[in-house]
């Protein structure tokens, strides 16, 4: 292959012959064409969010690396970065994520280090969050809890519940005694 590629080159530079730059055209014409390819494998991770629409219901859980915007049904937890429920959405289960944004209706768990309920939300559950908004006009049935750290003790308290009510605290105090 690399022989063709020359002879190429020699052609281009045999037509134009103007100096031996000509060569190095098409070698940086070509650069530019893998360069391309390689930076959309690496967009792959810095994609935009992820839709569910307003057409979509989702029964199971999600779980994502970046951000999530629901405008659908979730029927399920949610666990992401950055999360935005949109006013005609309606998540049914868990959620935990750095950054949420609920403009819609929510039955369940909230965990985030920022929470914001703006005025077209519906929150029925509690929340446990670092920073929390809640806009004029917005519902919110449930209790109010403050962290450091809302999502390392989420799944702690699951698997107490799991266990019969024995929490990590309790153990901790039995492996002190």
């Amino acid at each position: 292959m690399f022989t063709k590629k020359p002879e190429s080159n020699a052609e281009l530079s045999d037509d134009n012959e103007e100096s031996g730059e000509t060569e190095t055209k098409p070698v940086e014409t070509r650069q530019p064409v893998l360069s391309r390819s390689m930076p959309s494998a690496r967009d792959a991770t810095s994609a935009g969010p992820s839709l569910i629409g307003e057409d979509l219901t989702i029964t199971g859980n999600i779980e994502s690396k970046g951000e999530v915007h629901v405008d659908g049904e979730v029927q399920g937890d949610i666990h992401c970065v950055s999360l935005i429920i949109g006013e005609k959405a309606h998540v049914n289960g868990a959620i935990l994520a750095e950054d949420v944004i609920v403009r819609g209706r929510v039955e369940g768990e909230l965990r985030g280090t920022r929470l914001s309920l703006q005025a077209t939300s519906h929150v029925e559950g509690d929340i446990i969050h670092k920073s929390l908004v809640i806009e004029q006009g917005a519902y919110f049935e449930g209790k109010s809890r403050r962290e450091e750290d809302p999502g390392r003790s989420s799944s702690d308290k699951s698997e107490a519940s799991r266990s019969g009510g024995s929490s990590s605290k309790s153990q901790s105090n039995r492996a002190a005694e």
